[in-house]
């Protein structure tokens, strides 16, 4: 049975079109935005998707764009809108719409567009990697490629100066464009060639953190670095230390010069901690579409606690933290318990230093704030859980919880 999801913010043209398909012999399934629309889309693997334009939060044109963008137009898309115009047709289907409906629809109009979408089969392409462009929601994110677009529009090398928490793959992957080459000269142990330049042609030389290559290697990158401008390349670089590091250590100092002639420091998971949520969904898509795991979805509650986890490993080491989840978990839906659980309760780091050199009013206040903020993590946010634990009545909690200045967002008191 074909599965169609419609999207559209009234109630009443959900009910609608839902009593329509079902009464064709279709799967239907209803979102009433574009967040519950990303959610049906991963679980519910639709054939069809009806998607209205005009809706509050985010819009569906908009929603089209992201899901082109991350390769997600796995499916036939038609847009509906009782406000549409020309421009927004033609804007649609360059989008990778497949087709476009005004309202109110005619019941034929419909079900002939239905039809055609389950015909149609579309276009295979490889899943791109996760890029900077991959979360167009985070603000620091769209700001950081901003950055780095504006630099590669002066220089064909850039070197991210990196530490814990590195994001530099992300960085670099934004900086290549449609399906152009990506080589990663770590990867290379043997002398390069003139052949291995050539089918990279176009594409991004890549080195997660130069500090790391052996000598054969950064021979390799001298080479490659002399011809970029031959074969039409761009470099990006991480590195964790200076480029006086590097020179100690036996480096050639022209390659180093041209290494460090422009540098960035881009933020760590650390400082992008509200955006490791959105990178988590992303990653638990790409990994899903790829079918290297089963179709998962986060609770809230276990974003949360990715939220507060420490990632010195960088964007690596949270994708990779994703797919154990979405591995290890029983259900569809990954909780806060399963995060806990595989991935271990951990504490904030903030609790294994107290300030012994305030005052004591600052000093005492200083760990309370700790205090409730480990226990708030390990109960994941759970309000009556909490007031338990700490032997406080549920008014005096919350009073006191504002009192240290700690979010609650939404109560959790189930």
């Amino acid at each position: 049975m074909a599965k169609i999801l419609v999207v559209d913010d009234e109630v009443g043209i959900r009910e609608l079109l839902s009593e329509i398909l079902s009464d064709e012999g279709y799967d239907v399934v209803l979102a009433e935005n574009a967040a519950a629309a990303r959610n049906a889309r991963l679980a519910a693997r639709p054939d069809v998707v009806l998607l209205d334009i005009w809706m509050p939060d985010t819009d569906g044109v908009t929603l089209l764009k992201e899901w082109s963008a991350n390769d997600l137009l796995t499916m036939p898309v038609i847009m509906m809108s009782g406000h549409g115009t020309i421009d927004t047709a033609v804007e649609a289907v360059r989008l990778g719409a497949m087709d476009f409906l005004e309202k109110p629809i005619a019941l034929q109009k419909l079900l002939a567009a239905v039809r055609r979408g389950l015909q149609r089969q579309p276009a295979v392409r490889p899943r791109a990697a996760l890029s900077l462009a991959s979360f167009p929601r985070s603000g620091p994110l769209k700001e950081l490629r901003r950055r780095l677009e504006q630099i590669a529009e002066k220089s064909r090398v850039l070197t991210l100066r990196i530490s814990g928490g590195s994001i530099v793959e992300l960085c670099a992957r934004c900086l290549q464009t449609g399906g152009a080459p990506w080589f990663d000269l770590a990867a290379l142990t043997q002398p390069i060639d003139l052949s291995a330049l050539e089918n990279a042609r176009g594409g991004v030389l890549f080195v997660e953190d130069l500090a790391t290559l052996s000598r054969a290697q950064q021979k390799n990158l001298s080479f490659a670095l002399e011809r970029l401008e031959k074969y039409d390349q761009r470099a990006v670089f991480g590195c964790c230390r200076s480029a006086e590091d590097l020179a100690v250590d036996g480096w050639d100092p022209l390659t180093l010069k041209r290494l460090f002639e422009v540098t960035l420091a881009p933020p760590s998971l650390t400082e992008l901690k509200d955006e490791v949520p959105e990178m988590a969904n992303q990653a638990l898509v790409q990994l899903s579409e790829s079918g290297e795991v089963p179709p998962r979805r986060f609770a809230t509650a276990a974003l949360n606690v990715l939220r507060n986890k420490a990632w010195p490993g960088g964007f690596n080491e949270l994708r990779a933290a994703v797919r154990s989840l979405a591995l290890g978990t029983l259900e569809d839906e990954i909780g806060a318990e399963d995060v806990q659980r595989l991935l271990g309760r951990t504490p904030s780091a903030a609790a294994s230093a107290l300030p012994l050199d305030l005052p004591l009013r600052e000093a005492r206040e200083s760990f309370e704030r700790m205090y409730f903020e480990y226990h708030l993590q390990l109960e994941s946010g759970n309000i009556t859980r909490l007031a338990e634990k700490t032997g406080l009545e549920r008014t005096h909690l919350y009073r006191k919880l504002k009192q240290l200045g700690i979010p609650l967002g939404r109560r959790n008191d189930g």
